[in-house]
């Protein structure tokens, strides 16, 4: 994997919710954590990895920061999140814990031997991926590692 240009950068995606508290406990249903030091009653930050965090705005904090208007996310995509797990078995069980907490499921399961994701639409409508993604292929690039599994099988 290559050296990151920026070490110790920090990302915080901001979004767009409806009801705070409900958003929250969708989230922490999906096994999410939340730091209470960035909180308030119109936002949340979720904790998503050692130095990624998505923020969750009120609409009418969300509309603070944005120059644009807001686009409805129940009718237009203007991102996907992706999150990675450990296993293929924790994304079945994530996507299954969202479906339970009142997701929808978007499609069936994508395999491509490498990669197994499944998708789902958050109470807001907005579109998240669940994914793993085998170590080696996460090293090698997809089609290197397709490369090597292809040596590897006999003929």
């Amino acid at each position: 994997m290559t050296t990151s240009a920026h070490p110790g950068r920090m990302l915080f995606l901001n979004i767009p919710v409806v009801d705070i508290e409900r958003s929250k406990a969708f989230f922490a249903k999906l096994g999410f954590g939340f730091n209470p030091k960035f909180a308030d009653e119109s936002s949340a930050c979720m904790l998503v990895g050692e130095q990624a965090f998505v923020m969750l705005l009120s609409r009418e904090k969300f509309a603070q920061f944005a120059k644009l208007p807001l686009a409805d996310p129940a009718t237009h995509t203007l991102a996907l999140y992706c999150f990675s797990v450990s296993s293929r078995d924790e994304v079945d069980a994530v996507s299954a814990a969202a479906l339970a907490a009142g997701g929808t499921e978007v499609d069936g399961a994508e395999d491509y031997g490498f990669m197994y994701s499944r998708s789902f639409y958050d109470l807001d409508g907005h579109g998240w991926q669940v994914m793993w993604m085998d170590p080696a292929a996460a090293e090698q690039g997809p089609e290197e590692f397709a490369a090597a599994q292809d040596t590897d099988t006999p003929a």
